[in-house]
């Protein structure tokens, strides 16, 4: 036989080419899968953590976790406006009081003033909203201390006591309606 009729012609070789090409272009494709998907296996999705999401702070106590709170108020003196939200994670419903006040003895809020009760429903989360709350909505309640504490740009002392859970003291920032966001939220005289 001659060795012409032994090569293979190179019409034959294309099929064996782009079956390479396809099985190549496979692999690249699935290594960089594999590279960019690594990417995310070392760093934590954002969006699962809890973070305060404007200006205020956050607390947890047991099952109550206290988010966001600010005090919105035109002067130290002045009365003034709580406001972010209340979230129970647990099978049954609590009680939170929010108190405002000077640090005492161990942190505590004291002496407490301007008391407010708020139920919160098993699994269920209660607004902070001020002006915005409504008597008829369980879900939202107006939380006012008399009398601001510190002027606005400080910090001021709010006790919450969570009635399965204990107490603790956290310091909130004062905010004025100097930002638009604010200014309607502003308690008026």
């Amino acid at each position: 036989m001659s060795s012409h009729h032994s090569r293979r012609s190179p019409r034959s070789l294309r099929p064996l080419r782009s079956r390479r090409a396809r099985a190549a272009v496979a692999a690249t494709g699935l290594a960089a899968a594999l590279v960019l998907a690594g990417c995310s296996a070392t760093n934590p999705i954002q969006t699962q953590d809890q973070y305060d999401a404007s200006d205020g702070v956050s607390v947890r106590l047991g099952d109550v976790r206290a988010s966001n709170l600010m005090i919105l108020s035109a002067a130290e003196g002045e009365e003034g406006v709580l406001l972010g939200a209340l979230t129970n994670t647990g099978a049954d419903g609590v009680t939170v009081t929010v108190t405002f006040g000077a640090p005492g003895e161990g942190g505590d809020a004291a002496p407490a003033a301007d008391a407010t009760t708020v139920d919160v429903p098993a699994r269920g989360t209660v607004l902070l909203t001020g002006s915005l709350g409504s008597d008829e909505d369980d879900t939202k309640v107006d939380v006012r201390v008399s009398q601001t504490p510190a002027a606005p740009g400080g910090v001021a002392l709010v006790g919450i006591d969570v009635d399965t859970a204990g107490s603790t003291a956290v310091q909130v920032p004062v905010l004025d309606g100097t930002l638009p966001d604010y200014a309607t939220l502003l308690p008026t005289p």
